[in-house]
């Protein structure tokens, strides 16, 4: 449930379009719902934003399965992020409804689609081909919470021309998320040429002394450039999310 939703709701209770004991219904499971193998915490869309989000990796399915269809029950958009393509095989017969992206590695279920809820456009750039699926989960967390968003791809530093004839656009998003493993740099790169917030997602792309994502991390820390945000190696939801905060218009 967000604020949106609960205005709904209350909104119809007091003309008359739903009944009290129905509404009380509704926020019975507020703020969570136990589920026994897991604690939905139903109150996070009031509170962020962006309802709870299911994080796939090292669960195991049937835990998936029962944590799927207590958030599908509501009816509202659910996200589940780092789902690997042999569990979205037993998952996805159950939930014919839902979509997996496989290079993303994410299943969704866009329910309710989202009015726009940010200042601007959200671009996200990739260095590489190899960063897509970063930024692919960076992308669908972005719809799920109602921002404008595009994919701007492959345009690193090994061929900075592939950039710079981007410059107008890189200009007018209000958000970058600039997503580049081996050194890293790319995310410096963007920094110098806007006057909007970057947030440099490193990753694990890269040879051995890449050291999985640490030399673009590590580099990106060092970055010279001003008013850029680091994340986690890989985290392309945790820039997202951080992205669709600072987008998202405020009451």
């Amino acid at each position: 449930m967000d604020r949106d939703e609960l205005k709904a709701i209350l909104a119809a209770l007091q003309r008359g379009e739903r009944e009290l004991d129905e509404v009380l219904g509704l926020l019975d499971r507020m703020p969570y719902h136990d589920l026994g193998n897991a604690c939905l915490d139903t109150h996070r869309g009031l509170r962020s934003g962006l309802g709870e989000v299911v994080f796939a990796l090292d669960k195991e399915t049937a835990d998936l399965e029962v944590i799927i269809a207590a958030l599908a029950e509501s009816g509202e958009n659910v996200l589940v992020t780092r789902l690997d393509a042999e569990k979205a095989a037993v998952l996805r017969p159950k939930f014919p409804d839902f979509e997996y992206h496989e290079t993303g590695r994410y299943l969704v279920r866009l329910a309710r689609p989202r009015e726009d809820r940010g200042r601007g456009e959200v671009l996200i750039v990739t260095a590489g081909t190899a960063d897509l699926g970063v930024a692919y989960e960076a992308e669908i967390t972005l719809r799920v919470m109602g921002q404008k968003v595009s994919l701007l791809a492959d345009v690193g530093v090994a061929g900075i021309h592939r950039l710079l004839v981007h410059l107008e656009r890189l200009r007018a998003a209000e958000v970058l998320i600039v997503i580049a493993g081996m050194e890293g740099a790319l995310p410096s790169v963007v920094a110098g040429l806007v006057d909007r917030p970057v947030i440099a997602v490193p990753t694990s792309t890269g040879y051995g002394t890449a050291f999985g994502g640490v030399t673009a991390l590590l580099g990106m820390l060092n970055s010279c450039a001003a008013g850029i945000g680091v994340v986690n190696i890989d985290n392309g939801f945790g820039a997202a999310c951080l992205a669709g905060q600072i987008n998202r218009t405020r009451e």
